[in-house]
C-alpha cells in the first residue's frame, strides 16, 4: 500500500486535526532551539510518510529569509563583521529559532489538516470550506506560471468561484485502532524535546 493510501485509509480528518493541537504547544512552548530544529525534521518526516511532496528548496529559501531578516538588528554578542554589516549571536539565535518554528508549523500543517475537515459552528464551517478550496488550489497549482502569475492566479480563482466546492463529495473516513495508535506515539515523541530541554 502506497503512503498516500495508507494515510489516507487509516487517519480520520478530525483524529489528525486533533493531534496537531496537542502537537503544538510542544513546539511552541520549546525553549530549546536545537530542539525544535529537531522537532522540525520529524515532521518534516512524518509529511513525508503521509505521501505530501515537499521540495526542500522553498524551504531553505524561507528558512534563509527569515534569518537574514532577524539579523538586520543586531543584538548580543558580535560574532563577526561584513563590512559594516555585523552578526550577533542573539540575531542569528532568534533567526534561526523563528525559523524552524515557522518551518515546522508548516510541516505539521501538512500532516494534521485536511481539506474535508468538518468542525463545529460557523467558524467551523468557515475554516473547514477555506481549508477545502485552498487543497483544490494546491492541487492545480502547476498551472501558475512566472510569465503570467497574476493572470493564471486570475483565471484559476474564476475557474474555481464557478465550480462546486462544496462538502457533498468529502467522505468521513473513520480513524482505525492501529490509526489512534500511531497518533498517540507520535504526540508522545513530539513532546520528548520539549520534556528534555
Amino acid at each position: 500500500m502506497k503512503r498516500q493510501e495508507f494515510y489516507a485509509d487509516v487517519f480520520g480528518t478530525k483524529a489528525l486535526f486533533i493531534t496537531g493541537l496537542v502537537i503544538m504547544p510542544a513546539l511552541l512552548f520549546n525553549p530549546s532551539t536545537e530542539f525544535r530544529a529537531l522537532q522540525f525534521l520529524f515532521f518534516w518526516f512524518l509529511a513525508w510518510l503521509s505521501g505530501k511532496k515537499i521540495n526542500p528548496f522553498p524551504v531553505i529559501f524561507v528558512v534563509f529569509g527569515i534569518v537574514v531578516f532577524n539579523l538586520i538588528v543586531p543584538y548580543g554578542r558580535i560574532l563577526f563583521s561584513v563590512g559594516a554589516f555585523k552578526i550577533t549571536q542573539g540575531a542569528l539565535v532568534a533567526g534561526i529559532n523563528r525559523a524552524v518554528t515557522f518551518e515546522a508549523l508548516v510541516m505539521l500543517s501538512k500532516v494534521s489538516v485536511r481539506s474535508g475537515i468538518k468542525l463545529p459552528g460557523a467558524f467551523g464551517e468557515l475554516l473547514g470550506e477555506s481549508l477545502r478550496i485552498f487543497s483544490i488550489i494546491v492541487s492545480r497549482k502547476h498551472r501558475i506560471t512566472a510569465k503570467n502569475v497574476i493572470a493564471d492566479i486570475d483565471s484559476l480563482m474564476m475557474e474555481l468561484s464557478c465550480e462546486d466546492t462544496g462538502v457533498a463529495a468529502v467522505q468521513e473516513v473513520r480513524t482505525k485502532p492501529l490509526g489512534y495508535t500511531i497518533l498517540a506515539v507520535v504526540s508522545v515523541v513530539s513532546w520528548l524535546p520539549w520534556i528534555w530541554a
